[in-house]
């Protein structure tokens, strides 16, 4: 049997995928978010989603609903809690309560009495005044039964494969006398440092490589009314497109093979611009910030930056600027962050830019998850098997939930503070579809 694994705050399913693909069946999923449960729900059929808050769940519950029973092995936890808290001077950073998700982390681990542990989170955290939280939380993994790989690190997905630069934090935690598992090692070298080049290692995807195959999303004028559309305009893939397209059997890793459509086009619902806008992004030189919106152009032999979630509804509902295509004036779709974030074609996001683009900017790029996982596999004395047969996905409505449904379709309540962004997102579709008739009417 494959080892199982269980993802703790697991957004859309970053990290779900590369355990997968690292040859993890991930048999349960937690996330509080409805639209996210929904996304994983569908990309995810076979792994039981608890929407909820980690807080008061105990690991007794995620067993039931994962039909393990008492007495079966759990290999890994793995997750990402928010940490917060580090302006409370003279007191314990880790007793602070608004990093109480860190310490249920923790917890959960102990109760299901998993074997090894993957906590993730960002590379703030060991800096400055952070530093100090990072070491009490090593030792409270300690004082439950833990021990953690040091030096800890920060990875960056554009070492293992992704077109992207993005650091993230890790801590690699093993159960008292278990071999613990070693952090990964570069598997490539990025493309925008092809000077700095390492001996052996192969350059890795650039946005090109990673984007350039896709077909223009400006050229589907019913892409500002659906997130899908069917198409045989691809143009020629890299290698790398190849394995987001699914093109080779190795592009499937260790994962379980899905039942998809790869003719079509999905989550690329195009952004109406100014003509003034795309002026501006046209003049702006790949690589470069536009000033006045302040978005970045790709460079097609660069790598993106880091793609950003935004802010929640807390915090105003915000969206974070997506970058700006190498070769049209439009920001790219949330397909093109996708592919930028290392997500193949058949992952599905929710059909809104906003809900899609705070997916992809909330999670691990899944070939870095991926290269975690694997390490920990190693720890195991484990050889990775590939997932037997083809899993039919989800029923596709599950991506098309506005927040009310998707809470309704979990038998949840609807979060407090969450702004509903379908039924205003088909408002201003319908808009800017009106708009693009009066103006091809002349």
């Amino acid at each position: 049997m494959r080892p199982i694994g269980i993802d703790l705050f697991a957004g859309a399913g970053g990290m779900s995928l590369g355990f997968e693909q690292a040859g993890f069946d991930v048999v349960a999923a937690v996330e509080i978010d409805p639209i996210h449960c929904a996304v994983h729900e569908y990309n995810f059929p076979n792994s039981k989603v608890l929407c909820r808050s980690v807080v008061g769940l105990t690991g007794s519950e995620i067993r039931l609903k994962a039909g393990l029973g008492s007495d079966r092995q759990v290999d890994v936890v793995f997750g990402g809690a928010p940490c917060q808290g580090f302006s409370m001077i003279g007191q314990r950073a880790f007793d602070d309560p608004r990093n109480s998700l860190v310490r249920d982390f923790l917890r959960i681990v102990k109760e299901l009495g998993a074997n090894y542990f993957v906590f993730e989170n960002v590379k703030g955290l060991t800096l400055g005044k952070h530093k100090a939280f990072l070491e009490e939380l090593i030792q409270a993994a300690r004082g439950a039964g833990y021990d953690v790989r040091l030096k800890w690190q920060v990875l960056d997905a554009a070492d293992h494969g992704t077109p992207q630069h993005r650091q993230r934090l890790f801590l690699l935690g093993a159960k008292k006398g278990l071999p613990l598992p070693a952090y990964p090692k570069r598997t490539t070298h990025p493309a925008d440092r092809i000077g700095k080049k390492e001996f052996g290692l192969p350059i890795g995807p650039n946005c090109r490589d990673a984007l350039g195959d896709l077909p223009d999303a400006d050229e589907f004028e019913v892409l500002l009314d659906t997130d899908e559309v069917k198409t045989s305009e691809w143009g020629k893939p890299s290698d790398y497109g190849k394995e987001m397209r699914c093109l080779t059997n190795g592009a499937w890793h260790f994962g379980q093979v899905r039942a998809w459509r790869p003719e079509l086009l999905t989550s690329s619902i195009r952004t109406s611009h100014s003509e003034i806008s795309k002026r501006r992004f046209s003049d702006t030189m790949p690589g470069k910030v536009e000033p006045i919106s302040r978005f970045f152009k790709l460079s097609p032999t660069g790598l993106s930056n880091t793609l950003r979630a935004g802010t929640d509804a807390a915090r105003g509902a915000f969206t974070s600027p997506r970058p700006i295509h190498y070769e049209y004036s439009r920001c790219v779709t949330v397909r093109e962050m996708a592919r930028l974030h290392g997500y193949p074609d058949w992952f599905r996001f929710h059909e809104t830019k906003w809900h899609g683009a705070r997916q992809i900017g909330n999670s691990v790029p899944p070939p870095l998850a991926r290269a975690v996982a694997g390490e920990v596999l190693k720890a195991m004395g484990r050889e990775p098997t590939a997932a037997e047969g083809t899993l039919e996905l989800g029923d596709v409505s599950l991506v098309h939930m506005s927040m009310s449904e998707a809470a309704s379709h979990f038998g949840v309540a609807a979060p407090s503070g969450k702004r509903d962004r379908k039924s205003g997102a088909k408002k201003r579709k319908q808009h800017e579809i009106e708009a693009l008739r009066l103006a091809a009417a002349g």
